[in-house]
């Protein structure tokens, strides 16, 4: 997989896509779920190979499978996805990480018997996430406090620890089962869920799928995503209930809006087979994709970042490149940003650029408008490629209609201004220019202020295209031939009372 990685980006090697894709498949052969990720993604957006969507979806689904297998009842721990460039732009706008500041201030709360800093602090830490890694000992801690003071939520989850069992809480469905009942009598979805599960498998309690089926249902009309999950598992294997495929698809497009990984692959695995469903290679690919893409290795993008916020520059740079090689669509836009304002010396300026330039679209082809509007960039000022106008516009009128992106619809407003790679056209720049406004408040100055450029402009073009012979015909008609005689001297006229009421007081 490493050979693969570095014949794939040309790193202490001549780049060379036939050998990477060699190193690659005997490296997926072997299983590494790196390699089975590269693969998938190389043939699912045909780089360095012909594409091929069944081919992607073969190894998606091995790696996808391996995920599914690993996820707990919990769901893993949380992965965040943070754009460089959007901390840049907002700073101090929600990155994904809780301010240590906060934090602090939660657990000087939770200290003092805030329940509900407890509970918080007690779930931050069960998943993990935002800066703040997954501790189960401490978030127990929190959990004991809060449910000995009757939180449910909290007695809830330390039955979800206990059912699941841990180095800190020893699987034991006794205690599970007690934490859950009380949870789920105080109408706690998370208890319902639990005891569910306890019903369903058979766990300290007899088996009985309708009342499973109950708890829940009773969950699940409360909008929690195990509730629903399990729903779906339900009419989808006829556990209980009439298998029902329409009524498994609803309850796992539910639970995937919260982004439940289990949703995802359990969709994918009927778009995959055609069960219940319309057969789509595409959409199955997709939701594998997504769900490989939530396995361990995911946490090395927040070690990119943390490499990147200390000034490691290169190390995080080398580490978004492979996640990038992999599939990851963030991967691919935080190495071209890296890249792109040139906080790294390995390669030349030339070299950079380019090396931006192909991150930035394979970014834009998962459909991150941003990249596309950067690809407009490079081929509008010559980075990384040579100039090209009309593949400018063409990447602008992408983003512009299928995105909605305001940069965009601005850049294409100027380039009918000027006609670079179009027509000049004024009409269609001023369209451009008000969809820019209207789409987002931050374009409105600056469309503003091209608008009063374009009034000028259209104002000179009016005056030099006006036939001022036609003009002077029609004022000797009115005024006679010498109606410019008439003229200059009204303006002398006017020039005088000007002069005479400013002049200076005696």
């Amino acid at each position: 997989m490493g050979l693969g990685f570095l014949y794939a980006s040309g790193i202490s090697v001549n780049s060379s896509q036939a050998k990477a894709l060699v190193y690659y498949t005997f490296a997926a052969l072997g299983g590494n779920p790196y390699a089975e990720m590269a693969l998938g993604y190389r043939y699912w957006a045909g780089i360095g190979i012909t594409s091929s969507c069944e081919s992607a979806l073969t190894y998606y689904r091995k790696v996808a499978n391996y995920v599914a297998e690993e996820v707990s009842l919990s769901g893993g721990s949380a992965i965040q996805r943070i754009r460089l460039m959007d901390e840049l732009e907002n700073p101090g706008s929600a990155s994904g990480f809780l301010e240590n500041d906060l934090i602090q201030y939660y657990q000087f709360l939770a200290e003092k018997g805030d329940v509900q800093a407890q509970v918080g602090l007690g779930q931050l830490h069960y998943q993990g996430g935002r800066g703040v890694e997954q501790d189960h000992q401490r978030a127990m801690n929190y959990f004991m406090q809060a449910a000995d003071a009757g939180n449910a939520n909290a007695m809830a989850f330390l039955g979800k620890m206990h059912l699941e069992g841990s180095s800190v809480a020893k699987q034991n469905n006794e205690t599970a089962l007690k934490y859950f009942k009380k949870a789920a009598e105080m109408g706690n979805p998370v208890g319902q869920s639990g005891l569910g599960l306890m019903y369903l498998y058979g766990k300290g309690v007899e088996k009985d799928y309708s009342k499973a089926f109950k708890y829940f249902s009773q969950a699940a009309e409360q909008g929690w995503v195990d509730g629903q999950l399990q729903l779906g598992n339900m009419y989808f294997s006829g556990m209980g209930v009439r298998r029902d495929y329409k009524m498994a698809v609803k309850y796992f497009n539910l639970a995937s809006q919260s982004g439940h990984v289990l949703a995802f692959y359990n969709l994918a695995q009927m778009h995959a087979t055609g069960m219940g469903l319309i057969r789509s290679c595409h959409t199955a690919t997709e939701l594998f994709k997504n769900v490989a893409e939530r396995g361990r290795w995911g946490e090395m993008l927040m070690e990119a970042h943390t490499d990147y916020r200390d000034g490691r520059i290169s190390e995080a740079l080398i580490k978004y490149m492979l996640l990038a090689e992999m599939g990851y669509e963030v991967a691919q836009s935080n190495a071209a940003f890296i890249l792109d304002r040139g906080e790294v010396d390995q390669f030349s300026e030339n070299e950079t650029y380019g090396r931006a330039f192909l991150y930035w679209g394979r970014a834009a082809a998962q459909g991150y408008s941003i990249a596309r509007v950067k690809l407009g960039d490079y081929h509008y000022y010559g980075q990384g490629t040579g100039v090209d106008y009309e593949a400018a516009a063409s990447h602008y009128r992408l983003a512009s209609e299928q995105q909605h992106n305001a940069q965009a619809m601005f850049n294409l407003g100027y380039m009918h201004e000027q006609g670079l790679g179009m027509k000049q056209d004024i009409h269609l720049a001023k369209r451009f220019y008000d969809m820019a406004a209207e789409t987002s408040t931050d374009a409105q100055v600056p469309v503003a202020i091209a608008l009063a450029k374009l009034a000028v402009l259209f104002g000179i073009k009016y005056v030099q295209e006006y036939n001022w012979n036609d003009f002077q015909l029609s004022l000797d008609g009115v005024l006679g031939p010498d109606w410019d005689l008439y003229l200059m001297t009204t303006l002398v006229f006017l020039l005088g009372i000007i002069v005479y009421f400013r002049r200076p007081a005696q």
